[in-house]
C-alpha cells in the first residue's frame, strides 16, 4: 500500500471509530472548468462495470451490509440518494474525496467483506474522485438515445482469432462517445467465446455461432461471432428455393459452411405434415391418393387440404388452448367447453389472430356464454393476468420485472406493475365485469401503480384501459405480437423456435436467424395476421421438406435447419396414433364413443393414460406442447394397457387380420405403412420373416399360439420404436 493510501485508510478508520460524519451537504459544481462527471450516465456505469450493483453484491433485493443499490443501475435516483444522502452523507467525503467510503471499500483500502473490484489508481476510481470533488452533483437530466457495439456481427475463419470491440453511445442525440471502458460485455458461453475485460477483445475458442451481450446503463445489445463449422466453403446457389424462408436459411448455412440434407421422400413428408397440421397419422386412402398423384404441386395441394380440414381445426384448437392455458376451474366444466367452441369457431372461420387477441383481452360477460371471457378467469389476479398476457402475446417473461427492472430485457418495474394495473379492475367470477375501482401496488414506489403500456406510455388511471392496450398490441408496427406468434408457428413445424424458449424474446436472447424472424413477422402482418398463411408459407418451404437424415458434415447441426430434426410427438397425438394403428379407439370418461385424445381440450378431463404419458396441466407454460417421456410413460408404453391391451384386443386390427387369414408378410406390411407410412426395408423384412419362421417351427397347436405371440410382439416392437413416436 502506498503512503497516500495508508494515510487515507488510517483517516477512515479514525472516522469510523468515532462514528462521525465525514461529509457535508453536496456543494454546487465549480462555476468554471470542465463539467463534473454526470451521476446517472457516468458514475452509475462505473459501479456497474465494477459489479457493485450486481445481484451478488449491493444490487441484491436487500442490499449488502446495510447498503442497497438498484440492480444494475436501473434506478439512478434511488442510487444517488443511497450514496449521497443516506446515513447523513457518510458514504462520501467532500473535504477529502479519496477518503470516501464509496471509494475506499471497493478499492480495498477498507475491508468490506467483498472483492476489490476497483483499482485505486484506475480510471473508475479517478472518475469517482472527480465527481465527489465537484460536490457529488447528480447533474441535469441526460438521456441515452443510442448505444451500439461494433462489430455487431462478425465471421472469423480460425479458432483463436480475436476481435476488438468498441462501444459507442449518444446522449440526447449528441455526438458519439466511446464508452467501451464502461460497458460490461459477457459471453453467453465462455467456453466458446472469451471476452478480455481489460483489452475489450473477443477470442473465438471453437466453431459455431456464438453470442455475447453488451450492457451499458439500461441498454443491452447482442453481438454475434461465427466460426464456420467446416473448413471448406459450401455453395448453395443451385439449391431450390420456395421464397424468403429458404433464402434466409441458405444464407446462414452458407456462412456456416453446412451442406443440406436431401429432400424427404413423399412418404416421410406426408407423415410429417399430417402430424404437424392435423395431429394424426394420415389415413391409408389419403396416402394412396397422394402417392399416385404425378403432379409437381401435389405437396402444396396436400398442405392446402390439411389447412382446410376439420382435423386441422380440432388439433390447432388444442394447441392454442395449451398456449392460452385454458383449463376448467373447480366445479365448473362449462366455461372451458364454451371457450373451446369459441376458439374452434375462430380457427374454422379463419378469424385473424389480432382479432382473436383483441377479443381475449377485452372480453366481459357470462363465461358460460362468452367464450373469451374465460381468458380472464385463467388468471388468478391482475399480476398473474399481466404475466399471462406477456407470455402469450409479447413472448416475454415480464414477471422478471416484478421486484426489480428486468436485468436482461427492457422491462421496468413500472412496466410490470403498470400492465398489471390495466387488468386490476376486473372481477373474475363466472360473470366477468369491470369494477368501479381496483389497483395493484407498485413495489418500487409502494404506491398504486399507474396503468401503463409496457415500454411505451402511461394510461388514464380512471379508465378501463384494456382496449387501449389491445389496440397497441395488435397494431401493425408493434414489435412483439407478430414476432411472438410467428416464432411459435415456426416452433410447431420445425420442433424449435427461431428463438428458444418461445416466451423469452429479448435482445439478449437473439434468434438463430434474426432477419428471417423479422421477415416472417412482417409477412404475417401483411397477410392480416392469418395463421394459415404463415403455416402454409413454412410448410411449402424447401427447408421444411428436407430429410431428417444427417450427412457427415451436418450431423452437428441442431438449430440451423440444414436438415429436419426428429422430435417426439405430444401425449394426445401419441395416444391417437396408437389407437389408429391398432384399430382400437380409446374410451374417455364422460366423452362420447370415438372421441380422439386431441379433442380433450380440458387438461382436467379424465384420461389417466394421457396423464401418465405426460400431458401438460397448463398450470404453467407448455409452449409447443409436452413430449411423451419420463419413466412412468416408458413403463406404461412397455407394459400398460394403452399398448398391450389394444394389441391383444380380439376386435383389434391385428386379430381381425389373423382371423381373416392374412399372411405374416401382409400383416407386417400393413402395420408398417399405418405406423411409419412406409414399408419394411429389405433387412427389416428378412428379420421379421426369420422371426416368424422360428415362431411357427413347432407342433400345430403350439405353432398357432407362437404365431399369435410373435405377431403381437411385432406390433408391440413397432409401437415402441423410436421411429414411431417421433415426427421426422
Amino acid at each position: 500500500m502506498s503512503a497516500a493510501s495508508f494515510l487515507v485508510a488510517a483517516s477512515l478508520l479514525v472516522a469510523v471509530a468515532l462514528d462521525s460524519p465525514t461529509a457535508a451537504a453536496p456543494a454546487a459544481a465549480p462555476a468554471t472548468g470542465p463539467a463534473p462527471p454526470h451521476f446517472d450516465t457516468e458514475i452509475v456505469p462505473v459501479l456497474t462495470r465494477a459489479g457493485c450493483n450486481a445481484g451478488a453484491c449491493h444490487g441484491a433485493a436487500k442490499g449488502r451490509g446495510g447498503f442497497r443499490l438498484s440492480l444494475l443501475g436501473g434506478d439512478a435516483a434511488a442510487d444517488y440518494a443511497a450514496i449521497v444522502q443516506e446515513r447523513e452523507g457518510r458514504r462520501i467525503n467532500l473535504a477529502w474525496p479519496e477518503a470516501s467510503l464509496v471509494l475506499a471499500k471497493p478499492t480495498g483500502l477498507l475491508d468490506h467483506g467483498g472483492d476489490v473490484p476497483l483499482d485505486a489508481d484506475g480510471a473508475g476510481a479517478k472518475r469517482l474522485v472527480d465527481w465527489i470533488a465537484a460536490g457529488a452533483p447528480r447533474g441535469p437530466p441526460r438521456r441515452l438515445t443510442q448505444f451500439e457495439v461494433n462489430p455487431p456481427a462478425a465471421v472469423v475463419l480460425h479458432a483463436g482469432a480475436t476481435l476488438p470491440l468498441r462501444a459507442i453511445a449518444r446522449f440526447d442525440n449528441g455526438p458519439a462517445q466511446d464508452v467501451t471502458a464502461w460497458t460490461v460485455i459477457t459471453a453467453a458461453d465462455p467456453s466458446a467465446l472469451a471476452i478480455d475485460a481489460s483489452s475489450h477483445r473477443a477470442t473465438v475458442l471453437r466453431r459455431g455461432q456464438h453470442t455475447a451481450i453488451a450492457r451499458f446503463l439500461d441498454r443491452v445489445v447482442p453481438l454475434s461471432v461465427t466460426l464456420p463449422l467446416a473448413d471448406e466453403p459450401v455453395d448453395h446457389a443451385s439449391q431450390p428455393r420456395a421464397g424468403f424462408v429458404d433464402d434466409e436459411i441458405l444464407a446462414t448455412l452458407t456462412t456456416l459452411r453446412l451442406p443440406v440434407s436431401p429432400p424427404a421422400d413423399d412418404r416421410a413428408f406426408f407423415r410429417r405434415v399430417w402430424l404437424d397440421l392435423a395431429g394424426r397419422l394420415p389415413p391409408l386412402n389419403e396416402l394412396a391418393t397422394f402417392l399416385a398423384d404425378p403432379a409437381s404441386d401435389k405437396r402444396a395441394r396436400a398442405i392446402d387440404r390439411l389447412l382446410a380440414s376439420d382435423a386441422f381445426v380440432e388439433y390447432w384448437t388444442l394447441r392454442l388452448g395449451r398456449l392460452l392455458r385454458a383449463a376448467s376451474l373447480p366445479g365448473d366444466a362449462t366455461g372451458v367447453e364454451i371457450y373451446r367452441r369459441w376458439l374452434a369457431d375462430q380457427i374454422a372461420g379463419g378469424v385473424s389472430f389480432d382479432e382473436v387477441a383483441r377479443q381475449l383481452l377485452t372480453a366481459t360477460g357470462d363465461s358460460h356464454r362468452v367464450g373469451p371471457a374465460n381468458f380472464v378467469r385463467t388468471a388468478t389476479d391482475a399480476r398473474d393476468h399481466a404475466e399471462l398476457v406477456g407470455h402469450v402475446f409479447l413472448g416475454s417473461r415480464i414477471q422478471c420485472a416484478n421486484c426489480h427492472n428486468h436485468p436482461l430485457d427492457r422491462w421496468t418495474q413500472d412496466d410490470y406493475h403498470g400492465l398489471a394495473a390495466v387488468f386490476a379492475r376486473l372481477e373474475r367470477g363466472r360473470v366477468v365485469t369491470v369494477a368501479a375501482r381496483g389497483a395493484v401496488t407498485n413495489l418500487r414506489t409502494a404506491e398504486p401503480a399507474v396503468p401503463r403500456i409496457p415500454g411505451n406510455r402511461d394510461l388514464d388511471p380512471n379508465a378501463d384501459n384494456r382496449a387501449a392496450f389491445a389496440a397497441w398490441l395488435t397494431a401493425a408496427e408493434n414489435p412483439y405480437f407478430a414476432r411472438a406468434t410467428v416464432n411459435r408457428l415456426w416452433q410447431a413445424l420445425f420442433g424449435r423456435g427461431l428463438v428458444e424458449p418461445a416466451d423469452d424474446l429479448r435482445a439478449t436472447n437473439p434468434a438463430t436467424h434474426p432477419e428471417l424472424l423479422d421477415r416472417l413477422a412482417a409477412d404475417f402482418v401483411a397477410s392480416g395476421f392469418d395463421l394459415r398463411h404463415t403455416l402454409r408459407q413454412l410448410a411449402n418451404s424447401e427447408t421444411y421438406r428436407r430429410s431428417a437424415t444427417a450427412l457427415p458434415a451436418n450431423a452437428v447441426d441442431d438449430r440451423f435447419y440444414s436438415r429436419a430434426y426428429a422430435r417426439p410427438v405430444e401425449p394426445e397425438v401419441a395416444a391417437d396414433m396408437i389407437a389408429d394403428v391398432t384399430g382400437v379407439a380409446d374410451q374417455f370418461a364422460q366423452q362420447p364413443p370415438g372421441t380422439r385424445a386431441v379433442a380433450l381440450f380440458d387438461p382436467h378431463a379424465p384420461a389417466p393414460a394421457l396423464d401418465v404419458l405426460g400431458r401438460c396441466s397448463r398450470v404453467s407454460s407448455c409452449d409447443g406442447g409436452t413430449a411423451v417421456g419420463g419413466l412412468p410413460a416408458k413403463l406404461h408404453l412397455l407394459n400398460g394397457e394403452l399398448v398391450n391391451g389394444k394389441i391383444a384386443a380380439a376386435d383389434g386390427r391385428l386379430h381381425r387380420l389373423v382371423d381373416a387369414g392374412a399372411s405374416d408378410e401382409a400383416i407386417i406390411a400393413e402395420f408398417y405403412v399405418r405406423a411409419l407410412v412406409r414399408g419394411p426395408s429389405e433387412a427389416e423384412r428378412k428379420f421379421w420373416q426369420d422371426a416368424a419362421a422360428a415362431a411357427v417351427a413347432q407342433p400345430d397347436e403350439a405353432a398357432t399360439r407362437a404365431r399369435a405371440q410373435f405377431l403381437e410382439d411385432f406390433v408391440w416392437s413397432l409401437l415402441n420404436s423410436r421411429e414411431f413416436r417421433m415426427n421426422r
